[in-house]
């Protein structure tokens, strides 16, 4: 094993030259001194700066370290003694590469994009409003283990307790390509705290992912034709917060029968703009499951992932455990999990997304 040969493959697996030349682009463009002026889009291309450096530099430091490797191989031959180091090294080059090729996965037209997250509570009444509440938790915990950007645009508390709904973005790098395998419905089976004879409950909560797009990506919307908006008073936990005016922002898409709303910001016009996004990606996502359904189509497959289809299931009762349906990768710590430790699911759905693409 040489350098030139490893590195060469190295940069043409993960197109190193075309990174770095986006690398090039964007920072020139934020060189410019009316960059900061457009504060959305300055944050879209950050986001892209960082998810094109989150490849480029631990694949130059992979090159690097294959360089160096060659020079411990030669040192080995005159000196047996330091094989163990030079074993040490493969292992850490080879742990860095696992690494690298699960990023060559994130190749999805959108999967540089931030996410856009919706949690409902499906079934099991308050259990389910609960456990919609434990999910949200879990994502944002997540979100800040990896430092990512997570920003809650619109809750709907239920009266008792938990969540109705919710919607959160994420930002950083390969944000959506991340999370939108957690698109679905999730399952808990625990000791129900809200049944007084200590029954077992089974409860749903359904989350679906769409990407953030930017103002490039054009998604043909007659407004005026196809597009419903109501507006109404924000909803909050009462006193002197409570906006007394009709801020809130809900617009239907009336050919797909899409909803979103906002009610984030005390302007409606910010929420009427940040609605607007919501909704694009919404269909944005759409459009990206038809493409699916197509290919899928081909090889006469039925696509096995959805926003009502069940994907993983959390068991803190009669033993803790979760375990995700597709690539079957299980955890036995169930509370680790629910305080955010779930990028190992999150890996795991990428190999076996890749696994099943290969196949078919």
């Amino acid at each position: 094993m040489r350098s030139s040969s490893v590195s060469s493959n190295f940069e043409t697996v993960f197109d190193y030259a075309g990174k770095c030349q986006g690398i090039e682009a964007i920072e020139s463009k934020m060189a410019a001194p009316d960059f900061w002026g457009d504060q959305d889009s300055a944050k879209q291309t950050v986001g892209q700066l960082k998810s094109l450096k989150a490849v480029v530099d631990p694949l130059r430091e992979l090159i690097s370290s294959v360089e160096d490797l060659n020079a411990l191989l030669e040192m080995a031959e005159e000196d047996p003694s330091i094989g163990d180091e030079v074993r040490s090294e493969v292992e850490r080059l080879e742990a860095s590469l696992d690494d690298l090729e699960l990023q060559a996965l994130l190749n999805g037209p959108n999967d540089a994009c931030g996410a856009i997250m919706t949690i409902h509570a499906r079934d099991g009444g308050t259990d389910a409003n609960d456990w919609a509440e434990m999910l949200l938790r879990m994502y944002l915990q997540w979100a800040q283990a990896q430092g990512y950007e997570a920003e809650l645009v619109e809750r709907q508390d239920n009266e008792e307790a938990g969540i109705n709904n919710c919607t959160v973005v994420f930002r950083g790098p390969m944000a959506y390509g991340y999370l939108k395998g957690e698109t679905g419905m999730h399952r808990l089976v625990r000791i129900s705290p809200f049944n007084s004879e200590g029954k077992r409950q089974t409860s749903f909560a359904a989350v679906d992912v769409t990407p953030e797009i930017d103002d490039s990506y054009h998604i043909e919307v007659d407004w005026d034709k196809d597009v419903r908006e109501d507006t109404f008073r924000a909803s909050g936990a009462g006193g002197q917060h409570v906006n007394k005016t009709s801020s809130a922002i809900r617009l239907t898409h009336m050919p797909s029968g899409v909803v979103v709303q906002c009610q984030a910001e005390r302007s409606q016009h910010k929420n009427r703009a940040l609605a607007e996004k919501m909704l694009m990606a919404r269909l944005a996502r759409l459009e990206e499951e038809k493409r699916e359904a197509e290919e899928a189509a081909k090889y006469k497959t039925q696509a096995k992932t959805g926003f009502g289809s069940q994907i993983r299931s959390y068991f803190q009762h009669p033993d803790q455990r979760v375990k995700d349906g597709r690539s079957g990768h299980a955890e036995g710590n169930f509370h680790a999990v629910l305080d955010g430790r779930i990028q190992e699911f999150l890996d795991a759905y990428l190999r076996w997304r890749a696994k099943e693409n290969l196949v078919n």
